[in-house]
Parts: C-alpha cells; structure tokens; sequence
C-alpha cells in the first residue's frame, strides 16, 4: 500500500506541477465567468425602459411587434424571446449578428445590447477555452486546455486518495481539513492544500469532470453507455459545439436567458433544410401565428419564463418553440414543442422527463460545468470552486518547489567534502 500511495503522490506532484499554468488559466477565467448570463443580461437591458407606459396599456402581439421591428430596421427578424416578466423587454434577433430589445407595448427598439460587456465575456471566454488562440490556433489551444483538464481531473481523484488519513484520529483530521491559523510556509501550504482540496473535492469532480466530456469526443460517448444507450454519433464527432473545452469551459452562453439553447433540431434546423433544397416543396398553408405558437407553449408550461422561437422559412411546416422555465442553464426546466404550421396543433411536446437517460444525464453534465443547473446557488458554489482551484494550483506548485530545495540542500550536504580537525583540505587537480 505504500509504494502504490508513493506512486500516485509523485504522478499527482509531476502532473500538478506540468498543468498548474493551464489550471490557473482555465480556473481564473472560470471565476471572472461565474456569474457571465446574469452580468450580460444587466449590462444589456440597464437604462431601457421597458415597463408599461400606462397602467392601461396591453402588450403587442409577437406577430404585429415583428412587424414593427422589420419596419424600423429594413432586417427581417430570424428569431424572438419572449419573456413573462411583464417589464420585460423582447429581444429579438436580426440576421446572425445583430439582436435588439425591444418595446414589448410599442415595438419601439430601445436598444442593442452592451458590446462591450459582450466582448469581454468573448475574450475572457477565448483564453478559457483554447488559451486565448485564435484562428488557425484554436485547434491547438483546445487540445491544450483537454489534456490540462484530463490532468487536472486525475490531480483532483488522486488527491482524496493522498489525502485520506492512514489512521484517523481527530487531531489528525483536524490538522487537513479545518483551517489553522498562525501557519506560515511549508505548513499554511500543506494546510491550504488539503483543506481546499477536501471541501472542493465534489464540485471538482462535476466541473472538471464535466470538462473532460466536453472536451473529448470518448468522454462524450462514455456517458450514453455508462446509461446503457448507443451515443448519437454527431455528438462523438462534434462535442465542442458546445464551447467546451477546460476547467469550466462549458461557458460561453448567449445572454438571453437560454431559452434559444433549448430548441432541438426542429426549428432553424429544418428551415435551413427547406432552403438548401431551394424550397422545392410548395410552401404550406399556415394557420400558426407567433403569438398562436407563444400561446400554446404558454398553455403547455404553466410556469415558463421565456419562449423563444426560432422563425421558420416560409416552407417549414413545423415550428419549435424552446420553453425555459428556469433561469437559462438549467436543463431540467426546459421543453421543446414542436407545432404543425398548418394546422396550428402540437406535433411533439418533449420536455425534459421525456429524454434518454443517456441525454438527461449529458444535458446535466453541460451546466453542472457551470454550476448553473442549480441556478444562482449553483454558480456561485462553481465561482468559489474556480477560485479555490487558484489557490490549489498555487500551494501545491510552492509545496513541490519546497521539497524540491530541501532535496537540493540535503544533496549538498552529502556531497560536502568532509573536513578533518587541525588537517588542511586537500585540493583536487584542475
């Protein structure tokens, strides 16, 4: 049991040592990132007005509030979220790269965001992702921030192993998992060490261990067949479509709330599919509205928070509406309903109860690496984790430091020439 516990305490210390610059990368980023939905989210709708502007006032329809959009700007709207929050504004989507808020009472653009809290989170994201390589490098920064995480996840397992008391008392207990004061060096090292790393032990394996399946396309597969199902292979090809890729690389969502990330294939999917056959097909006769598709999703989820719509191509003939009844990262809480535009009925309701094992636990999986499956308690447990995790890759790179001067004094101790008392030291050629 000894020479197993030695092998894995010099594997931990050579792999911390090697991952600790990525580590506290991918950690730093990781806590500047906690709370990225929520601070977009202000940053975008600060100082717009979208209240009522008469206690008597009614909200526009989705389709005349579309139309009002298209009117001001000349760009046809692709998508639009709704939200039940009656102060609320829509947003809705222009094209790929504009979105503006708007008027939910008067369909008045009141705005287009905040591009530079927007472009912070995209930098922020980059060096989280992939080093801060760009372009043709980004390829090679994923790889990176992948084999980091791996390390980092093999340093937080063997490190409860290294951790665990050879006899457990409750001096010795105390001593590496309770915070001592009065420390200095080697000791506050070994101390913040074992501490951090003991209370931060689950949430790490969630975080990194999440990353791990965000960032290899085997992880990715590993998890259906934990859960007994055959992997989709467009996920074991792809699975940094997400924006994977380190120790909370699972980040980057968009803003708005995470409804839009809900909808499966359904919706600009199959629009995009009509379109590339060139709209052979005679487009349908459509009875469905935007506000008949907000209505049913409405009806269907009592308590939604946001209903984004991705709008079809004119011959789809079935629409998605992406229901979030949490608050934009939390799977659990989410649906998709797809309708059929010609009969303005529901074609599929597929809220999260109904998927695969397998998908369940993938979906989980991609927001437990934020924390944001349990909501607002959640990111900030993954902030504290992400900060801690700083704070491990530090002491452990200074305790290996430590031993490492120690094993270079006592190596210059031994090699010493040994004087004799009252004998002058003899003096080697040149």
């Amino acid at each position: 049991m000894k020479a197993v516990r030695t092998v894995v305490f010099w594997c931990h210390l050579f792999v911390g040592v090697v991952a600790a610059s990525i580590v506290v990368i991918m950690s730093a980023t990781g806590v500047l990132l906690t709370y990225q939905r929520q601070m977009t989210a202000w940053a975008d709708t600060r100082g717009l007005d979208a209240g009522a502007p008469s206690p008597t006032a009614l909200r526009l329809g989705a389709d005349s509030l579309l139309a009002k959009v298209q009117a001001s700007t000349g760009i046809a709207p692709t998508s639009i979220l709704v939200r039940s929050d009656a102060n609320a504004p829509v947003e809705v989507q222009l094209g790929r790269e504009k979105k503006v808020f708007v008027s939910a009472y008067t369909g008045a653009v009141l705005g287009e965001g905040s591009p530079a809290m927007r472009d912070f989170f995209r930098v922020v994201t980059a060096w989280h992702r992939t080093v801060g390589a760009t372009g043709e490098r980004r390829p090679m920064g994923r790889s990176i921030t992948g084999i980091a995480n791996l390390g980092f996840f093999f340093i937080v397992l063997s490190g409860l192993f290294l951790w665990w008391p050879r006899t457990w008392t409750r001096a010795r207990l105390r001593n590496i998992a309770l915070f001592r004061r009065g420390t200095a060096g080697k000791a506050r090292d070994f101390n913040w060490h074992n501490t951090i790393g003991l209370w931060s032990f689950l949430p790490l394996v969630a975080i990194v261990g999440s990353g791990v399946v965000m960032s290899y396309s085997w992880a990715n597969a590993l998890v259906y067949r934990v859960m007994g199902e055959q992997p989709p292979q467009a996920q074991q090809q792809a699975p940094r479509a997400e924006g994977a890729g380190g120790a909370r690389g699972g980040r980057g969502g968009n803003g708005n709330g995470g409804a839009r990330a809900a909808g499966p294939a359904g919706g600009r999917g199959e629009g995009r599919a009509e379109r590339a056959r060139g709209g052979a097909d005679a487009a349908p006769v459509v009875a469905l509205t935007v506000d008949s598709a907000i209505a049913l999703g409405a009806a269907t989820m009592a308590e939604w928070r946001g209903i984004s719509i991705q709008l079809p191509s004119p011959s789809a003939k079935t629409l998605t509406a992406s229901l979030d009844g949490g608050t934009g990262g939390q799977p659990q809480l989410r649906g998709s309903l797809v309708i059929d535009r010609a009969t303005a009925t529901v074609s599929k309701w597929e809220p999260f109860s109904t998927q695969t094992p397998g998908r369940r636990l993938r979906s989980i999986l991609r927001f437990a690496h934020t924390g944001e499956v349990l909501g607002l308690t959640g990111q900030t447990i993954a902030g504290l984790v992400s900060l801690g995790s700083v704070l491990l890759a530090w002491t452990g790179v200074a305790l290996a430091l430590r031993r490492l001067w120690s094993w270079g004094r006592r190596r210059g101790r031994v090699s010493a020439p040994v004087r004799t008392p009252g004998k002058p030291e003899l003096e080697t050629a040149a």
